[in-house]
């Protein structure tokens, strides 16, 4: 994200204009690699980032920049995802999935998780690398606002 500001022109004192959405967009620790946001109908994998422990998504072209998800993007791997547990792969039984965010009243944890079709919530930093996935949709933003339709509008149309 810091690289991702330099590259745009950004110093210390502009930080205060970037939008909250988007600093919140990746994990804690991959504010050192530099970011940027998901794409409707991307394909992405989930990867290990040079310099941190943290794991994320990257677009197969471009391995060293996080893929940064908005809390309600719906994504669906290529096979049934697995999770790395203590000893042995973890299988979660599902493809789809829905970025959230948890547990943010606690800073220094990891907050990026996918909430699978089953209920099963899994902590993106707990993936096994290397799983392939296609964002399908991605969340409405807020900012958007529907046109509101005035009674002048509806004689003009008629």
């Amino acid at each position: 994200m810091k690289q991702e500001r330099a590259r745009r022109g950004l110093r210390y004192a502009d930080w205060a204009d970037v939008s909250s959405k988007e600093l919140s967009m990746c994990d804690y620790s991959l504010h050192v690699v530099s970011s940027r946001p998901a794409e409707s109908a991307e394909t992405i994998v989930t990867s290990d980032f040079a310099g941190t422990k943290t794991r994320g998504f990257a677009s197969p072209a471009d391995p060293t920049t996080a893929v940064c998800l908005r809390p309600g993007t719906e994504v669906v791997f290529e096979r049934k995802a697995y999770a790395d547990g203590l000893l042995f792969r973890r299988a979660i039984g599902e493809r789809l999935a829905r970025f959230r965010q948890i547990d943010l009243n606690k800073a220094a944890q990891h907050h990026d998780a996918l909430e699978f079709a089953n209920g099963t919530i899994v902590l993106v930093t707990d993936l096994v690398v290397g799983q392939r996935a296609m964002v399908l949709q991605l969340p409405a933003d807020p900012a958007e606002k529907p046109a509101i339709k005035t009674v002048a509008d509806e004689i003009v149309a008629a």
